[in-house]
């Protein structure tokens, strides 16, 4: 027999009170009044002799209590062929942790690398015939899990292993190592957790978990608790762009939020933003425990094209968090479609492009020729008036895939036409025509604006002064956003003048007038091409935050414009990957999952820029508070497990822990009924010695 809490073994020291007190008891001398000499003669010295016979075995009793409930916590476990020998093969599955939660290093080495060294060294506690799964919990790997005889492959397994970016639930590696075992024709059947037990790595939410016993009939899993210490890490746990209208030049600001994961004090940390990978600002933070702090960055945007921007901590005990990413597109030139039904309408707009005619690459056209444009080509698409049912097919496919649309009445557009495009578009319907065109008999203006709309930006030098000098208006629809859209403009009316619609992925701006004289002098006032130009900047400015883009996550790109069978992928490492696409399976999107790495993924059709998207870490993933191995127990109860499940400490000798555990059955069960028999048996002959005691006294 041998235990595996050898340690336990110095509580059976305690099995010697009962000793002490009983001889104690001994030495104690009690009077007793006897009213004649007669009480004496009638005592046997038989009930005498049963008494001492009895206390003797509550001394053995009570002894026996103390000892088998020391044994029982040290474990016993003596070899057995009907459990397991070494003659009979197992199968084993070993689960790697390689969240990046492992890179914190102790005075032992990193977790990730102590880990590695544990699981190769428990290799060599296999006979030849076994067979080992090596499963990282952390990968997108989709090939199926290979089992080796040859321990030498196992190892270099292991050692191959590298810490990832993405995070993965423990939960979803039980499952896999579940199937294996499952389909394993071996007798013993076995699984080594080799992890950290961050706090919520476990699993997501306990309604993931279900019932899955026949997964691990007759399994052992085995929990490699490591000696963890208190480490200090703080990360970037959210970072955005304060910006909505990107223009070269001109100021950019950024906020990110930083936290402070751990128990300890954070004193003069510096965050540093990067902007195309040169530094451009940088702030201290100073956080007490668990604490946040929000940092805003200010810089002058001065590239074009995807830029990418990211903000990064000094080294902590955690390097992998450090770094949080975001990308936006600024056009070089923006690409731009004017299609209008009546071409006269189109010139008020198009003379205000011209103003900034070094910005916009125009394409002009009728808007009954929508449908033979892709409009994927272009940054935004400006249409005066309606388009046919094929067009607005096409317009609505635009948008909701991301495009930027601005909108305008035309000079001759029927109510019935535009109410048919905007309910296609799922947009509130506009409900009449307001006023009468070439007639100053009713005119309108505007009542107020929303100047925290980024199309407001930079326009005027404090809010507070801002003012638009309101056009007179003689014809306009009449629009209700309804809650569906915001009013960037308003009418006294309380309909839009501008308002902007969400549709799918893109957006739509409206304006309620045509831009002709005939239904106001709006396309001669100054505010005209100005806020023409913010529109258009706003509609073609990207924002890819990376806050959903997480590591591990699959990204979906758009291919309908791509050309070819063959996507160009620039990873962030500026690594090229080519991925053929078979239009048999993919029609509109292609569905990417080599995501380790963090930072921006860029997909290409040729030449052409298909879509972008940053990646990052999952925040849960910086957490440096820990479950213990009974919160992990627990969660095997949640899915029914009924096999053993047996902890092995760090600080004593794996191997010898292991190979006790894997080729024994553990005792402690019968020790423990045995110590409740004898607990109950020691109750009833106390009582009867109590009797007796009794009698005679009396």
């Amino acid at each position: 027999m041998t235990f595996l809490n050898p340690a336990i073994l110095f509580g059976l020291f305690a099995a010697s009170i009962p000793i002490l007190l009983h001889f104690l008891n001994l030495r104690k001398l009690k009077k007793v009044e006897f009213s004649t000499l007669s009480f004496l003669k009638e005592l046997q010295k038989t009930k005498i002799r049963r008494i001492k016979l009895k206390q003797w075995l509550l001394l053995l009793l009570r002894v026996s209590i103390i000892v088998f409930l020391v044994l029982a916590f040290a474990r016993p476990t003596i070899k057995n062929s009907t459990f397991g020998t070494s003659t009979t093969k197992t199968t084993a599955v070993f689960i790697i942790d390689n969240t990046f939660s492992m890179s914190i290093v102790s005075n032992g080495g990193s977790y990730f690398n102590r880990i590695k060294q544990i699981s190769k060294d428990v290799i060599d506690n296999f006979e030849p015939g076994d067979e080992i799964a090596v499963i990282p919990t952390a990968s997108v790997s989709k090939n199926d899990i290979s089992i080796q005889s040859n321990f030498i492959v196992v190892k270099r397994e292991i050692e191959g292993i590298q810490i990832s970016n993405i995070r993965k639930t423990i939960h979803e590696s039980i499952i896999k190592a579940g199937q294996i075992l499952y389909n394993s024709k071996n007798y013993n059947k076995e699984v080594y957790l080799f992890t950290d037990l961050q706090s919520g790595s476990i699993y997501d939410a306990e309604a993931e978990l279900s019932k899955i016993p026949q997964l691990f009939s007759g399994a052992r899993i085995f929990i490699v608790d490591i000696n963890r210490k208190s480490a200090l890490n703080i990360g970037v746990s959210n970072f955005i762009l304060n910006n909505q209208v990107f223009e070269k030049n001109k100021q950019i600001g950024f906020r990110a939020t930083i936290t402070n994961y751990s128990e300890h004090n954070i004193v003069n940390s510096i965050a540093s933003l990067f902007i195309n990978d040169r530094r451009s600002a940088q702030q201290s933070v100073s956080l007490g425990p668990k604490e946040s702090e929000v940092l805003f960055f200010e810089t002058t945007l001065t590239d074009t094209g995807i830029v990418n921007a990211f903000v990064e901590l000094e080294d902590d005990d955690n390097n992998y968090d450090n770094k949080t990413y975001l990308s936006f597109y600024v056009p070089d030139k923006i690409k731009l479609l004017l299609a209008s039904e009546i071409s006269e309408d189109s010139r008020f707009v198009r003379l205000a492009l011209n103003q900034t005619s070094n910005l916009v690459q125009l394409t002009e056209s009728n808007s009954s020729q929508l449908p033979v444009y892709s409009l994927s080509n272009y940054d935004a698409v400006v249409i005066i008036g309606t388009t046919n049912e094929n067009g607005i097919g096409r317009l609505k496919n635009f948008l909701e895939n991301g495009g930027r649309v601005l909108f305008f009445p035309s000079s001759v557009s029927d109510i019935g036409a535009v109410q048919n495009l905007f309910g296609k578009l799922n947009l509130p319907l506009p409900e009449r025509y307001i006023g009468k065109a070439s007639s100053n008999k009713s005119v309108t203006q505007f009542e107020k604006a929303n100047f925290n709309h980024p199309i407001f930006s930079n326009l005027f030098e404090e809010k507070s002064k801002g003012e638009i000098e309101s056009p007179d208006i003689y014809q306009y629809l009449k629009i209700n956003s309804g809650g569906q859209g915001t009013n960037i403009i308003s009418m006294f009316d309380k309909s839009a003048f501008l308002s902007e619609y969400k549709v799918g992925k893109g957006k739509l701006l409206a304006f309620n007038t045509s831009p002709v004289l005939s239904w106001g002098n709006f396309p001669v006032k100054s505010i005209f091409p100005t806020i023409i130009n913010k529109s258009i900047s706003y509609l073609s400015s990207n924002i890819e935050d990376g806050g959903s883009n997480l590591a591990g996550n699959e990204l979906f790109i758009n291919i309908e414009s791509a050309s070819g069978g063959q996507l160009k992928v620039v990873s962030p490492d500026n690594l090229i990957e080519y991925v053929n696409i078979d239009p048999s399976i993919y029609s509109n999107y292609f569905r990417y999952v080599n995501t380790d790495k963090i930072g921006t993924y860029k997909f290409y059709s040729g030449e052409k820029l298909l879509n972008y998207f940053p990646v990052n870490q999952d925040p849960r993933g910086s957490i440096v508070d820990y479950h213990s191995v009974l919160d992990f127990k627990d969660y095997l109860e949640k899915i029914g497990f009924e096999g053993f499940a047996i902890t092995v400490e760090e600080n004593q000798n794996f191997s010898n822990q292991i190979y006790n555990a894997r080729f024994g059955t553990e005792l402690w069960k019968y020790f423990v009924i045995a110590a409740l028999l004898f607990a109950l048996l020691e109750m009833i002959v106390a009582r009867i010695s109590k009797k007796d005691t009794e009698q005679i006294n009396s």
